[in-house]
């Protein structure tokens, strides 16, 4: 992978079946449960339809027409307040390690900025060190309980960030 033929964007139609692809193999790659996590949501094969909004925006990492990573923003589930939640957010082994994480943070945080958002949550996994360690770096805190209601009842850390 060369970093010339990587490309961040915005998701189309026929990207569909291979980010939902992507996310899945991710998530058993990282032994992420099953039930609780964004591994059976129902998006994950209509991403295109789902993120179809003016406050909502999924991008992918595309290398040589292949997909191998992406990450949206959302308003936050069941929650009143200003505040979006940072979303599916995978990367498959051969986007790691190449600032393409650290590249689609300030992708999808300039977009939480420009739909006016005041603050940024997301959940994931406590061993997903690599991941928390990005999302500290761009200025993600810890936080003592969930927000809103996601459904992802297995993922037990939560971050907040101030936008």
């Amino acid at each position: 992978m060369r970093k010339d033929t990587i490309v961040i964007r915005e998701i189309e139609r026929e990207d569909n079946p291979k980010i939902a692809k992507a996310i899945r193999s991710v998530l058993i790659e990282m032994g992420v449960p099953k039930v609780g996590t964004a591994y059976e949501d129902e998006a994950l094969d209509c991403m295109t339809e789902t993120y179809d909004s003016h406050l909502k925006a999924y991008f992918v990492v595309e290398d040589g027409g292949e997909i191998i990573g992406g990450a949206g923003i959302s308003p936050l589930d069941n929650y009143e307040g200003n505040v979006c939640e940072l979303q599916k957010m995978y990367f498959m082994s051969e986007a790691r390690g190449r600032g393409i994480g650290s590249k689609m943070m300030a992708r999808c945080i300039d977009f939480a900025k420009q739909s006016g958002f005041d603050h940024c949550y997301l959940e994931t996994m406590p061993y997903m060190d690599d991941a928390r360690k990005l999302y500290r770096k761009v200025g993600f805190k810890s936080i003592d309980k969930p927000m809103g209601n996601t459904g992802h009842y297995s993922c037990t850390v939560w971050m907040l960030k101030d936008l």
